[in-house]
């Protein structure tokens, strides 16, 4: 069988790279070209680009940095933050961007997401989702960067986005980012369950076994993560990593 996707997500913030933890304190990680650099070099499926500042900035996509980053980069790329509307679509995907990832508009603007998916095809859009517990233990979509919570039932967003033909949904537990004890399983199941397109899981990944369990358990088509590839060991020292191919087809096999 075909090995499942395994994706580092990196974060930007002005056009440098950071990790945060439950969506607060960026940390600076590095060059984000340096990373790329590293990562060709591991040979890695597919890298994810997101701008945390973009959506509360009001900033649009930096494309000359997008730019340079896919000239850079020998995987597939996809970039999220601040996509507002299908030309800016159109800019990401003309300096090398394979996929756009849509966060706060697919909530604000439901029909921006069909409308993109029309004019660019399912493949080139994915959604993704920031969801959080809220004190009586209920998932809910949090926007903005996780700063605006707009109490909507993931599950059901992610039918309706389902239906308007996404080409993939990033799940991505605002409660496990960063913490790395482990995905939410419980939530990818949920969603996995009733929707036919891949399912991403993201947030909290420390050990292999956790890609594993996100797959072979939960029902996740692939796996993303960001602290389990730019850190290494219990004070958190910065080393971008990623598993070995021989790893991977043992835990997936």
């Amino acid at each position: 069988m075909a090995i499942p996707r395994v994706i580092p997500v990196l974060l930007l913030k002005n056009n440098g790279l950071v990790k945060t933890v439950q969506f607060k304190d960026p940390k600076y990680v590095g060059d984000p070209l340096n990373a790329v650099k590293i990562f060709n070099e591991k040979e890695v499926d597919e890298l994810i680009f997101l701008d945390i500042l973009a959506t509360p900035e009001d900033k649009k996509p930096p494309l000359e940095f997008l730019k340079q980053v896919a000239e850079e980069c020998f995987m597939p790329l996809s970039y999220g933050g601040g996509i507002r509307t299908v030309e800016e679509i159109r800019d990401i995907l003309k300096v090398g961007v394979e996929k756009v990832i849509i966060n706060t508009q697919a909530v604000e603007q439901p029909g921006f997401v069909q409308k993109a998916v029309e004019r660019y095809g399912s493949s080139t859009i994915c959604v993704s989702i920031d969801v959080k517990k809220n004190f009586w233990g209920k998932y809910e979509i949090h926007t903005r960067a996780g700063k605006h919570n707009t109490k909507l039932d993931p599950v059901k967003f992610a039918q309706e986005m389902d239906a308007a033909g996404v080409g993939e949904l990033m799940i991505n537990s605002i409660d496990r980012d960063g913490m790395m004890k482990g995905y939410d399983t419980d939530l990818i199941k949920k969603i996995a369950s009733v929707v036919s397109m891949p399912v991403i899981a993201c947030g909290g990944a420390a050990t292999i076994d956790d890609l594993s369990t996100a797959i072979n358990d939960a029902g996740a088509a692939a796996v993303a993560a960001g602290s389990m590839f730019v850190f290494h060991g219990k004070h958190r020292a910065v080393l971008i990593s990623y598993p070995e191919q021989a790893d991977l087809k043992r835990i997936f096999s």
